[in-house]
């Protein structure tokens, strides 16, 4: 599906912004950090509607965040499951020591963790670090 027809169906107005923005992740092999969007598109968009989009994307479930090591926050495509305000990537993501580079472990999903009584979850991560199979 293309770009825009991706903010169409989250009934997103489309903008320049969005669809450059959603060009690069199409593009990307891993996750995105907000400096590599920066970085990519700097000559197009001022940092504000990159923040924006960001923003906009997760709130709607086309793009998901993953934490990192550093408190740094990385972002990914959300599959097809995800929708506004309810994410359902409950994979492990995998960050590969020597290129950097965050994968989206889609078939390994994040176990079942049970509670003490007046917990609630709101949201689980596992980050695997190691070597990728590129770096091997």
């Amino acid at each position: 599906m293309h770009s825009s027809e991706i903010l169409k169906s989250y009934k997103l107005s489309i903008t320049e912004s969005r669809i450059q923005i959603l060009n690069l992740f199409h593009a990307s092999k891993g996750a995105l950090a907000h400096a590599d969007i920066e970085k990519l598109s700097a000559a197009m968009f001022d940092r504000v509607t990159i923040y924006r989009t960001l923003q906009t994307f997760v709130e709607k479930g086309i793009i998901h965040t993953i934490p990192t090591a550093d408190n740094s926050v990385l972002y990914a495509l959300c599959k097809d499951e995800c929708k506004e305000g309810h994410h359902h990537d409950n994979h492990v993501h995998f960050i590969c020591d020597n290129c950097s580079t965050t994968y989206c472990l889609e078939k390994v999903t994040i176990p079942q963790v049970q509670l003490p009584e007046g917990f609630v979850k709101k949201q689980a991560d596992v980050i695997v670090s190691g070597v990728c199979k590129n770096c091997i």
